[in-house]
């Protein structure tokens, strides 16, 4: 019976004398890696789960905010002493000059104030402020708003004539938020 397979023993040898070996249903290495898998697969719906649910209530209170009305100072936070001042938004058709398109600028921006003091005699000028910004404003070409030194001379421009109409009231800076020519 030289066809016939070798038989084991009854102690689990093969007759030729080595060890036959056994399979395991998942080895220690394919356990961890198995376990490990598992776990970032929970991680990742967990995490899906708080930004679906938790994420959407900060949108809903801007949106609440937005709503609220008029600009309102900030109140500043510990030791800080500076106040920022949301400024309404602007809206001027800039300079086209003869036979040219029309350009507009849209500009949202925040001044910072030394302090909180400064803050109620800058609302009492804010129709004054408004003013002299359209009217500098009006009289930009798009040209003058290109790159970063038409940037910086428009935030100079304006923080000089904010001062200017703002006074006693002291300004730090003027921030831009939003800037779109168009």
């Amino acid at each position: 019976m030289a066809d016939d397979p070798p038989t084991e023993g009854a102690d689990g040898a093969s007759p030729e004398g080595g060890e036959a070996p056994k399979k395991k249903f998942l080895s220690g290495k394919m356990l961890i890696i198995v376990a490990a898998g598992a776990l970032v697969l929970l991680l990742g719906i967990g995490a899906g789960v708080f930004f679906l649910f938790f994420s959407g209530s900060k949108h809903e209170e801007q949106q609440a905010h937005a709503e609220e009305g008029p600009p309102k100072p900030a109140e500043p936070a510990g030791p800080v002493k500076s106040v920022y001042f949301n400024m309404p938004d602007l809206l001027v058709n800039l300079n086209a000059g003869a036979g040219r398109r029309t350009s507009f600028l849209k500009l949202t921006m925040s001044v910072e104030l030394r302090s909180i003091d400064d803050a109620a005699q800058f609302e009492a000028n804010l129709p004054r402020i408004v003013d002299n910004f359209q009217v500098y404003l009006r009289e930009l070409r798009p040209e003058d708003l290109r790159g970063s030194s038409g940037f910086l001379k428009l935030r100079e421009e304006l923080l000089t004539r904010v001062q200017l109409a703002a006074a006693p009231a002291r300004v730090n800076d003027i921030l831009f938020r939003e800037m779109l020519v168009q």
